[in-house]
């Protein structure tokens, strides 16, 4: 069997989703709060997809699902802020994991260059321009263009691993 031929067979093949979710579960992630100033109402969603994307500009890029209902509001906004999590704040981002509801409720926050809300007690933030937004299966890939960042160096973050929040330890 030459290469193109095996090539071609291993693009037609079938994934099965439970598998790839597992296998891709192994992958551990940072999770972030990605927030937005819709209409002057505040709006967010929680983010494992999140990455730095580019030095030279300075861009950043996270995947939102097609059926989020935060992320068309977000996307109307024109810009928003990554609030990445720090160890202990998995309540906070199983609050904005959660369709509906006021997720700000008890949350405090100030808005950040762009406007959008940056949360109290994070790790870090990143404040963004929307640059671009592309399909990417069932979910959005939106590229941020960083206005304005700061980070809390003195904590740990809060990790996404097997489909649960996760510590870091310490090192040995």
């Amino acid at each position: 069997m030459g290469t193109s031929d095996k090539a071609a067979r291993l693009a037609s093949a079938p994934v099965d989703a439970d598998l790839f979710r597992s296998v891709l579960g192994n992958f551990a992630s940072g999770v972030t709060i990605v927030t937005a100033m819709d209409d002057g109402e505040p709006v967010g969603l929680t983010a494992q997809s999140f990455t730095s994307l580019s030095l030279d500009p300075p861009l950043v890029m996270f995947c939102p699902k097609l059926t989020s209902t935060s992320w068309p509001r977000i996307e109307h906004a024109g810009h928003f802020a990554a609030n990445i999590l720090a160890e202990g704040q998995e309540s906070l981002g199983m609050s904005f994991a959660k369709s509906g509801g006021d997720k700000f409720a008890d949350v405090g926050w100030s808005a950040g260059l762009s406007g959008a809300p940056l949360l109290d007690g994070v790790l870090a933030y990143i404040d963004c321009q929307i640059e671009a937004v592309h399909p990417g299966g069932d979910h959005q890939i939106v590229i941020g263009r960083v206005l304005h960042l700061a980070a809390d160096a003195g904590r740990k973050p809060l990790v996404y691993f097997r489909s649960a929040f996760e510590s870091l330890r310490p090192r040995a």
